[in-house]
């Protein structure tokens, strides 16, 4: 959570002195962030560092890098917690002999024991280890055995990280960056307010319906306590979660005073910051660890809405008075001073215990014989219950260079009511969008908490989705009537609806050039138009965001075709699309030209993606191939292997009286994680981490399986712009899960 505030101060920072001409301090700026020892506060960095100086037997960047973690951070702690600075300190010098030893350099463990023989002398807790280069085999000895295992390991680099992150958290921030978490703050009760008044319509609902018997209370009643008349859903959403102003807008294809949907003559007006909307907010259960009938800041709500009516502090169900959307409830109808100020003081501590709790902490090491290590993190309270604390093992885990990742939890979002079609995180790695196979979109955050941020929902189905680049607020959404939507996220409304082209109406792909001026969008045929078996006809256009104009058509060879993927390079140059025909084609942005193209797979291309270093590109088929391809020789594989039929679909969902689905994957079916090395795939239990090998056979190993569906996963994502990684993956029954992932980097 620091490390993303920061990361956004920097680019603040630098936008600020950009803007003011101190060309000079952004030089030094950028050179003092280049070496910066405290990893912009991203601890997995600084995990990362002292794996690297251990890796790499540098004994004395290791003590260095530990006396500046003890200068820097840690003398600042209570005495208190010197004990467990201690214990962490003497794990990562027992990690380093054990390195040592394991990778067979038992100079290097003479060399340790020399050089920290005066330091470590006197230490109780190293006096047995002195022996240890003199044992012919360590690993089996019933001393040393624990510490050579990958449990203890595995427990201390988690123990590590979660003491780093806590004390992280507790520091005292200076104001710039406690600025970026009182705007959080700030739009956290925006939200909470939107709920509390969301509820007050369901207690009106509730009051109309159980007055229904008195006939002429209710006629005096009912046209104050109705909703609006754009409220009213229609048949296929009446049992989904509640929805905000403008998206049931859409659904009833309304407009109203309050809210509009039109687009302004100015596009760039529409990018300023909005004003304060009336809008109804997205659904306020479903958190992580809550029921449905659970609110978002923990208080538990009543079953039914008639419950609701007659809960203690609340009015009864006859005594429950209309509210307009302007005016506040009436004296008669709010509870008494002393309970709202109680009710108010309980909210707020439930609220700040729900986004005070460390992620990470949920993380427990399993039960062991050695000696415990007790990470207490540091806090501002003297009680010993108000500091967070992580308690974990010291011999519960061992060193290893096999397991590239360790699962810290995994999370569920569940309000998608059917198989889910795309789910992508924006560039900020703060807010996440998925799209179903209703069409319905859910924008949802999962840090600190699981929150539902946005539904959208339109008569006409959505078939795709992507996150803009500049802003990343902005969201594009293509439909199966041939228009693409661009939505604000934040204002949560529609800023302009785009008509691409009525001939083909199915919009299959949409990706943004990473300088958010430009996109390109595949538009396909109609399904009925289809002529089997030859693969849709189809068009790749390029629109202008700000002009929000067509600027060009590309040609499409041999013949025009439907383009199913498409990805850019890092800075736009190049554009790689695969079709319904099997063929890549790779594109200069810069001529608007196909630089070449080759025939990929047998059938439809699914996926494709660019390798970090831009020189290959990766592709999934309808025949269950991965493939890796040399961009600078055209057609020539680099490497190649099947993927088992549930990583490339079609994915089936059986249930009972012989009822099934399938479906053809129309989400990305690979991601890779920060470095290129490690690819997610879908599976029929979740996701499923492989490992690129390099060209050595097998191509690729699998290193881990993250499981928790119960049914085929269809898409995932890897988002790599936060502390930890977080994997995406998402399931036909509607379920997406959020795996958040430790690594282990090997050099």
């Amino acid at each position: 959570m620091m490390g993303s505030s920061v990361e956004r101060t920097d680019e603040n920072v630098r936008e600020y002195l950009l803007y003011r001409g101190f060309t000079s301090t952004l030089r030094h700026l950028d050179t003092e962030i280049k070496v910066d020892k405290d990893k912009g506060f991203r601890v997995d960095k600084m995990v990362d560092q002292l794996l690297h100086l251990v890796a790499t037997f540098d004994l004395a960047g290791l003590r260095e890098y530990w006396s500046f973690l003890d200068r820097r951070l840690f003398s600042r702690l209570e005495d208190v917690y010197r004990t467990t600075v201690n214990k962490l300190r003497t794990s990562v010098y027992r990690y380093y002999v054990v390195n040592t030893i394991q990778r067979g350099s038992l100079d290097k463990t003479q060399e340790f024991f020399q050089k920290q023989g005066a330091e470590l002398h006197g230490q109780a807790e190293w006096r047995d280890w002195f022996v240890l280069p003199f044992i012919p085999s360590p690993e089996q000895h019933p001393a040393f055995s624990p510490y050579f295992s990958r449990q203890w390991a595995d427990t201390f680099l988690v123990s590590l990280h979660n003491f780093l992150s806590v004390l992280f958290q507790c520091m005292p921030q200076p104001a710039l960056l406690s600025f970026d978490a009182e705007v959080q703050r700030s739009n956290g009760l925006t939200e909470e307010n939107e709920q509390l008044r969301q509820l007050v319509f369901a207690l009106q609902g509730s009051s109309s319906s159980s007055s229904a018997g008195m006939k002429d209370q209710s006629e005096s009643s009912t046209a104050d306590q109705a909703p609006p008349p754009h409220h009213k859903l229609p048949a296929y959403v009446q049992n989904m979660d509640r929805l905000g102003d403008t998206e049931l807008d859409m659904v009833a294809n309304q407009k109203t005073s309050s809210v509009s949907t039109t687009p302004s003559r100015n596009f760039f007006s529409t990018l300023l910051p909005q004003g304060k909307r009336s809008t109804l907010p997205p659904a306020a259960g479903n958190k992580v660890g809550m029921s449905p009938n659970q609110s978002a800041v923990g208080r538990k709500e009543p079953s039914s809405a008639a419950n609701q009516a007659k809960s203690k502090d609340g009015p009864s169900a006859k005594e429950v008075k209309p509210v307009s959307n302007q005016a506040a409830p009436s004296d008669s109808q709010a509870p008494p001073p002393q309970t709202r100020h109680k009710r108010t003081q309980e909210h707020e501590k439930e609220r700040k215990e729900l986004f005070s709790k460390p992620l990470l902490s949920q993380v427990r090491a399993e039960s062991s014989e050695a000696e415990p290590i007790t990470v207490e993190g540091p806090g501002s309270d003297s009680a010993p219950d108000s500091s967070p604390s992580v308690s974990t093992n010291e011999k519960d885990v061992g060193v290893s260079v096999e397991q590239p990742f360790i699962k810290l939890s995994q999370e569920e979002y569940g309000e998608h009511h059917s198989s889910i079609l795309h789910c992508r995180v924006d560039c900020s790695g703060r807010r996440v969008a998925s799209l179903d196979v209703d069409g319905v979109v859910k924008v949802w955050s999962f840090n600190p908490v699981i929150q539902t941020r946005a539904t959208i929902m339109s008569k006409s189905p959505l078939l795709s989705l992507e996150w803009a680049t500049k802003p990343d607020r902005l969201l594009l959404l293509g439909s199966g009537q041939g228009t693409v939507r661009l939505y604000d996220t934040d204002a949560k409304k529609n800023l302009i609806e785009m008509n691409v082209d009525e001939a083909h109406p199915r919009i299959l792909s949409l990706a943004c050039s990473p300088s958010g001026s430009s996109f390109v969008c595949s538009a396909a045929a109609a399904e009925s138009n289809l002529r089997r078996p030859a693969p849709a006809d189809g068009k790749l256009l390029l629109w202008d965001t700000k002009t929000v104009k067509e600027q060009l058509q590309f040609q499409l060879e041999p013949r025009p075709v439907a383009i199913n993927c498409t990805a850019f390079n890092h800075n736009g140059n190049l554009l790689v699309t695969g079709a319904a025909d099997g063929v890549i084609r790779l594109f200069d942005m810069q001529r608007y030209q196909c630089a070449m193209s080759w025939r990929a797979h047998d059938g439809e291309v699914y996926t494709v993606e660019f390798s970090r270093d831009e020189n290959t590109v990766f592709t999934v088929g309808e025949d269950g191939k991965f493939v890796q391809w040399n961009i600078h020789r055209c057609g020539v594989k680099q490497a190649e292997q099947e993927l088992p039929q549930d990583a490339t679909g079609p994915f089936v969902l059986s249930g009972y009286s012989g009822y099934k689905q399938v479906q053809v994957p129309r989400g990305r079916l690979f991601a890779f994680d920060s470095e290129g090395q490690h690819v997610l795939t879908c599976s029929n239990s979740g996701g499923v981490i492989y490992q690129l090998t390099n060209g050595e056979e097998p191509w690729l190993n699998n290193v881990l399986s993250l499981g928790g569906h119960r049914v085929s996963v269809v898409t995932v994502d890897w988002c790599c712009a936060v502390d930890c990684g977080a994997c995406l993956t998402g399931s036909m029954d509607g379920k997406i899960r959020l795996s958040t992932l430790l690594g282990h980097k090997t050099y």
